[in-house]
């Protein structure tokens, strides 16, 4: 009788062990100075990033990009320097670290005010399908200042997206988006994207076809931390010339191989 419960016990812990989520990527923003160039590089320019955006994106700025007190801070400014009047920052992982499935979760504190349009967000690392929509795109969170409050969850594919209007996505409101921190994440696998803020399940896209215009998210990507100023969607209603400047600050990166068990 003795061996049998030392056995099931055995066997318990190992179920146990085996449903415990691994980290398999992280950054926890511990070193003051520019982001950690392992894990970061950058996109830049002004060419509007197919949503006529008005920012400058910058290298290696720290007026724009910087870690400081454990904290990661992506700052919009005005700047009479560049041509359209501002400058931000766009990590983005690619080329150092790409995930094909997992939970994803990044922990926040957003702008605030008309025109600023955060994203915590994942593109393709390979353009396998032909480009934008059709490799797909996650956006774990987005945010725009003329409606404030209102944290969305959406993925695009060449069948679902925004500019044919058939874009799939949740939202959930978060009355203090720019004075709190919130964990934003998804739960990305073989058969489903679930989106949460806070833990909260808020919006499930369903895989609904092995065609790739419909489910192209079975390939590695790679993640995105940025603020647009402006833009179709961010500056739709104005962009207000008087908030500037305005910070995303980033507590951390997290990747599991899987959500964690309650």
């Amino acid at each position: 009788m003795k061996k049998l419960s030392i056995l099931f016990l055995l066997l318990m812990s190992n179920q146990i062990f085996a449903q415990k989520a691994k980290l398999i990527w992280a950054d926890e923003f511990e070193k003051d100075g520019l982001p950690n160039p392992k894990n970061w590089s950058y996109n830049v320019g002004d060419h509007g990033w197919g949503n006529q955006e008005l920012q400058f994106y910058s290298e290696a700025r720290l007026e724009n990009a910087r870690v400081e007190d454990g904290k990661l801070i992506i700052e919009a400014k005005k700047d009479s320097n560049y041509p359209k009047g501002y400058t931000s920052a766009r990590l983005v992982t690619k080329g150092k670290a790409f995930w094909k499935y997992g939970y994803i979760e990044v922990k926040a504190k957003l702008p605030t005010g008309r025109g600023t349009w955060p994203a915590i967000w994942m593109l393709a690392e390979e353009n396998k399908f032909g480009g934008w929509p059709a490799n797909g795109e996650i956006d774990i969170m987005e945010h725009v200042g003329f409606d404030p409050g209102k944290v969305h969850g959406t993925v695009h594919t060449e069948a679902f997206n925004h500019k044919i209007g058939t874009q799939k996505g949740g939202f959930r409101m978060v009355p203090e988006f720019n004075t709190e921190f919130h964990v934003y994440s998804i739960e990305w696998n073989k058969e489903k994207i679930d989106f949460y803020i806070d833990n909260k399940l808020y919006f499930t896209f369903e895989k609904s076809s092995d065609n790739y215009k419909e489910w192209p998210f079975d390939e590695p990507f790679h993640l995105i931390l940025n603020i647009a100023v402006g833009g179709g969607w961010g500056g739709q209603q104005g962009v207000d010339p008087t908030i500037w400047p305005q910070k995303m600050e980033i507590d951390y990166v997290r990747v599991y191989n899987k959500k964690n068990f309650e």
